[in-house]
């Protein structure tokens, strides 16, 4: 068998060099060598990935859970929820309007208020007997001529608190509204309630049993 008695090995200084502090994720820092940064290390023992400035992504972020101290969407919309059944809770006061103007509407927990600059609600018309409002209902103009039969939804269905208001657009009419309550409620004590002159309108409260008159 042939004997050597040396070997020559090449160590130029084009061989790769590596750098950087403990868990530093490594980058390239030229053609063959790499560093790192104690900005962007990753802990194999806690399996935590830490970076220290900003990040830029193109295209789509999945997490289980986001964890911020501030959340600022500097621009373009934003969309969340994507079922029917999808929930979102915030803590805190909102605050919504155009930029650099007082919010049109503001929830203040501070004072537990609802303030808005401006009220639209849910107008319904209804011309003919045998209908019944519904939770979509807030405004119901009352039209057509002669006696009306109206029913009001469950209270129960409604919930505690629910407001409805019922006018009479018709100035000509010769009969009656009678307000009729669903199986099993009331109005201010009976099961039906009747509206009649020039254009009254009344205004209607529950409280989760029953509607009420104020």
């Amino acid at each position: 068998m042939a004997q050597f008695g040396w070997a020559y090995v090449n160590c130029s200084s084009s061989a790769a060099s590596h750098a950087g502090p403990l868990n530093s994720i490594q980058y390239l820092i030229s053609a063959t060598d790499t560093s790192g940064s104690s900005n962007l290390t990753f802990d194999s023992s806690t399996n935590l990935l830490n970076l220290n400035g900003d990040l830029n992504v193109n295209g789509a972020i999945t997490a289980s859970v986001f964890v911020t101290d501030q959340t600022e969407i500097v621009s373009g919309s934003t969309i969340f929820g994507n079922s029917n059944d999808d929930t979102h809770i915030r803590t805190g006061s909102l605050y919504v309007g155009a930029s650099a103007s007082a919010p049109i509407f503001q929830v203040d927990i501070y004072n537990s208020q609802s303030v808005t600059t401006g009220f639209r609600v849910a107008y319904r018309s209804v011309t003919g007997s045998g209908l019944t409002s519904s939770n979509d209902n807030y405004i119901i103009g009352m039209g057509g001529s002669g006696d009306l039969e109206f029913r009001i939804h469950s209270a129960s269905t409604a919930g505690s608190g629910a407001l409805l208001i019922i006018k009479d657009e018709s100035a000509l009419r010769t009969g009656q509204i009678t307000l009729s309550a669903s199986s099993g409620d009331n109005i201010d004590g009976g099961a039906f309630y009747e509206i009649s002159g020039s254009n009254p309108a009344i205004s209607l409260y529950s409280n989760g049993s029953d509607w009420f008159v104020f």
